[in-house]
């Protein structure tokens, strides 16, 4: 029998806690470093389903606000203010809405109580060597200390800007894209109910408020507006694509550290989370194919370990990133229209395919947005099937909007030819006259 194989994890977030307990049911020696002392779908329950603790989805459930979709809010070219509410679903499905740290916490709550489990916070990594398996943690509550650790596989759960990536990328092939967003993101939060020029004068945020993002004001008090825009962080909005995923059999990562998407299609957690589920099936799939240690103990050797773990990780890596790659061009999708959701053609193409939805149901039809987030469907496959239905769509808007675009066209030509035979007249007129 081999010695049980180690995991050290980097980044006690959702996905790197969800990691350890997935990884610690598996016989693994667990350690968790993290650097500093969301909306879930279906996807995210359902890897906290089989993480083999039932009371955590319990937990995480009861803390968790439905929410049955979002709201727009707008004004006339005139003026007055107006909302536009989006269902997530035409079926009324909802997502569930939950702090982020209240998901952590529950998730921490549970790794604490396994025996083969340990928790490091304040360590930060300076360096990871994947071909010796050593890694180096400064730790900050200790004068910067650096403790070097040993592992047989790191798992990187340690967000967009992560260090266990570019560790990796120095010594392996992988493609990366970077993409900053030409907005910033900053929270403001709302009382719970029914809903650098404004540095120096924050008398003009709630006049800039009402110019750019009409009704907010109406939910939230001017002095909370001023305080949220003045201290907290504004921050970029990123998207990231890498591939692969994996270095050999010692190193992978998951979450924002290999896919960070914008945050407007509310599924950036739950692609993470889904990442564990999706890693340790295909682990499990290995282990029990050949009878050897990745489940972390057992098995023949831990060079047969590492060879199986090998092979496990490269077919993740080469299956997963379609569909990581599929919902982060779902989230800049989703960014765009938010941009265009006033326009009718928008609204009649949306209000045609819920209806397609809700009349048809046994032609499988489904808007893209409720495939993807009920259902545990590849995003890769969604995007196939929407794509190829939404043709149907498009040419029922083409010809739903071509009656108006005719009249327009026609009134156009119209007064045109109004205005033509007037200057006609006026100048006719004024060759009678003499003038």
């Amino acid at each position: 029998m081999t010695r049980p194989q180690k995991m050290v994890i980097v980044g006690a977030g959702p996905v790197g806690a969800l990691a350890a307990l997935y990884a610690a049911q598996r016989g693994y020696i667990v350690e968790v470093y993290e650097s500093i002392n969301l909306v879930i779908s279906e996807r995210g329950m359902s890897a906290l389903r089989h993480a083999g603790q039932p009371e955590l989805l319990q937990r995480v459930v009861a803390a968790s606000v439905s929410m049955r979709g979002i709201m727009i809010h707008t004004q006339h070219a005139f003026g007055g203010l107006f909302q536009l509410p989006q269902d997530f679903d035409a079926l009324g499905r909802t997502n569930l809405a939950i702090d982020r740290t209240a998901l952590t916490v529950a998730l921490l709550d549970c790794l604490d109580a396994l025996p083969n489990v340990k928790l490091f916070f304040s360590h930060k990594l300076v360096s990871a060597d994947f071909h010796s398996d050593r890694a180096l943690f400064e730790d900050r509550d200790w004068l910067s200390q650096t403790t070097e650790v040993r592992f047989d596989i790191m798992l990187g759960a340690d967000g967009a800007y992560s260090a266990v990536r570019c560790n990796m990328m120095e010594i392996s092939l992988m493609d990366y894209q970077h993409e900053y967003l030409d907005v910033l993101w900053c929270e403001f939060r709302m009382k719970p109910g029914r809903f650098a020029t404004l540095k120096a004068d924050e008398s003009q945020v709630p006049q800039f408020f009402d110019t750019n993002f009409p009704g907010v004001r109406d939910h939230i008090s001017d002095t909370s507006l001023i305080r949220s825009l003045s201290k907290s962080p504004h921050q970029s909005v990123i998207s990231i694509k890498c591939k692969p995923y994996h270095f050999g059999s010692s190193g992978i990562i998951l979450g924002d550290a290999a896919h960070t998407m914008a945050p407007f299609y509310g599924q950036g957690m739950n692609a993470g989370i889904e990442d564990v589920r999706v890693l340790f099936s295909v682990l499990d799939k290995h282990a029990q194919a050949t009878e050897v240690a990745v489940r972390g103990g057992g098995g023949d050797s831990s060079t047969e370990a590492a060879k199986t773990r090998r092979l496990a990780l490269a077919e993740y890596s080469s299956s997963r990133w379609k569909d990581a790659h599929a919902i982060n061009d779902l989230a800049m999708q989703s960014f765009l229209e938010m941009r265009t959701s006033r326009s009718m053609i928008y609204r009649l193409r949306k209000a045609l395919e819920e209806f397609m939805q809700v009349c048809f149901p046994s032609l499988g039809w489904q808007i893209r947005y409720s495939r993807v987030v009920f259902s545990n469907e590849p995003c890769a496959e969604c995007m196939r099937r929407s794509d190829r239905q939404g043709r149907l769509p498009s040419i029922l808007t083409a010809l739903a909007a071509c009656p108006f675009v005719v009249a327009g066209v026609f009134f156009a030509c119209a007064r045109r030819s109004l205005g033509a035979k007037l200057c006609g007249a006026v100048h006719a007129l004024r060759q009678w006259s003499g003038f």
